[in-house]
């Protein structure tokens, strides 16, 4: 039966493609330079003085470029001040939660992976539930789920695609989906190659009624860091999917229809390449930052100290009781005179917002924003 994006997609093949999929020159030859990429960034990674507290700084930019794919959009500074406390989670704007809500859910994953073996069901319902705020499970069969074009888009309304509907068709492709990624000795295909079929496969099947396009981004990154070629989740794709957006939607759909599965795996490959290239120089702009300003801050500033230092770059907003906690000052007038001394010194500038005081590193908002 020919496909019909308009019928629920029940024919979707199970996992693996084809062995000429693996087998192709162009693909084994992009494979080749996206890995040393890859291996790149994560060695850069390594150098960082704080791994994990500049990789929740470089995390915000993926949660909001992954949110904006969905057409969820937020500000910068919305989502600096939320981050920093300026304002209380329940008092966001409902994107800058969304944004919010998939770092958290990046963060969730990494620490189950820390301690499975392998993504499970229960990774990948721990990340959605992260994802949408939601304790629901795998969608029902009887959710007319449907993917149309955007307002926005031409022919808005349309029908892209109709996902597999039923309960037991679905838990076989899940199945079928986490055995793939899971067993090495079955099928025993470099792991970059298949975090590229599994994402289509993923989108593929949409287990969940929404969010399925932010679970599998946060996916991709957690099997990365699974199979040892990231140590941190720090392959952010999404802004590269955002620059090409109508290619990647184009490219999943050709998958679909004509079973094209070279040109995806390239897109992917090349989404890896370039991304890990960005990264690995945005890390390095961040370090060469970071050691300019502790030098400038030591020459000004008695107490400034390698952890002023990384705290004040942990984040683009502070307020003046992060760095009290730090220091084990609670002191109003001791603090007013530090942040005096920092903005003296040029190395955070203050805004208020209403009641709010708060400091900006404007040097980490720039790099971040390029």
């Amino acid at each position: 039966m020919p496909y019909d994006r308009n019928i629920p997609y029940n024919d979707l093949p199970l996992l693996p493609p084809s062995k000429e999929v693996e087998e192709d020159i162009a693909i084994l030859k992009k494979l080749v330079t996206a890995s040393r990429a890859l291996a790149s960034v994560n060695a850069s990674v390594l150098r960082l003085p704080n791994p994990t507290m500049l990789v929740n700084t470089i995390a915000l930019q993926e949660a909001k470029s992954s949110t904006a794919i969905e057409n969820i959009f937020t500000t910068e500074d919305e989502l600096y001040k939320a981050v920093s406390d300026l304002i209380q989670e329940e008092r966001a704007d409902s994107a800058t939660k969304e944004v919010l809500r998939y770092r958290e859910a990046l963060w969730e994953g990494y620490t189950k992976i820390q301690e499975k073996s392998s993504i499970d069901e229960e990774v990948i319902l721990g990340v959605f539930h992260e994802v949408k705020d939601t304790n629901s499970g795998f969608r029902s069969p009887a959710t007319q789920t449907i993917i149309k074009r955007g307002n926005s888009e031409f022919r808005s309304g349309e029908t892209i695609y109709t996902p597999p509907r039923g309960e037991k068709l679905l838990q076989d492709l899940v199945g079928n989906w986490i055995e793939y990624l899971r067993n090495d000795i079955a099928y025993p295909t470099d792991p970059l190659l298949k975090m590229c079929i599994s994402h289509y496969q993923f989108e593929a099947i949409h287990p969940f009624a929404d969010g399925n396009g932010r679970t599998g981004r946060i996916l991709n990154q957690l099997y990365l860091v699974n199979k040892k070629l990231l140590d941190l989740p720090v392959l952010y794709l999404s802004k590269y999917i955002i620059t090409y957006k109508e290619d990647y939607y184009y490219q999943l759909g050709a998958v679909t229809q004509r079973g094209d599965w070279r040109t995806w795996i390239l897109y992917m490959l090349e989404a890896v390449e370039k991304t890990a290239i960005l990264t690995e120089s945005l890390i390095g702009e961040i370090i060469v930052q970071m050691e300019a300003t502790l030098a400038h801050g030591k020459s000004k500033i008695k107490w400034y100290s390698k952890e002023v230092n990384e705290l004040i770059f942990s984040q683009p907003y502070l307020k003046s009781k992060t760095l009290g906690d730090l220091m084990g000052v609670s002191s109003r007038t001791t603090l007013t005179k530090y942040f005096s001394e920092l903005t003296e010194a040029k190395i955070l500038f203050q805004k208020k917002d209403g009641k709010e005081v708060y400091y900006i590193n404007e040097e980490l908002v720039r790099i971040l924003g390029d």
